[in-house]
């Protein structure tokens, strides 16, 4: 059965945001999470270009506006308690603001940090 989306049905937190995770479309890596209030959600689902929120800076945060790590929306998921989301993106460059393609190349080994990847060259 569908029944139409509507952003504002979402579960936000007291800030009315909702967490959204970033993975490829083609690979399925996970390349970041960042969020989204309402308006981000439907200026994402109006232009194909993933629209974030940006805490710290109060603003909507288009991705790759400014580097050209652009992320191109393929499909959006939302999960069962409806208060993450999942976007299938088509990420060009780096995913990362470090120049990582992925913002998760740290992992924990034996209790220690161990880098995964370097940043990627022009990134």
């Amino acid at each position: 059965m569908n029944t139409p989306f509507d952003p504002e049905n979402l579960r936000y937190n007291d800030r009315g945001l909702v967490p959204a995770i970033a993975q490829d479309a083609a690979s399925g890596e996970v390349l970041m999470m960042a969020w989204m209030n309402a308006e981000a959600v439907a200026r994402t689902l109006e232009t194909g270009r993933v629209t974030y929120w940006s805490r710290t800076r109060a603003a909507f945060w288009i991705k790759g506006e400014t580097s050209g790590h652009v992320q191109e929306l393929v499909s959006l998921r939302v999960d069962c308690d409806r208060d993450c989301l999942l976007m299938q993106v088509r990420q060009t460059g780096p995913a990362c603001h470090t120049g990582r393609r992925s913002c998760f190349y740290t992992e924990v080994v034996d209790g220690a940090e161990v880098v995964l990847m370097a940043p990627e060259e022009g990134g």
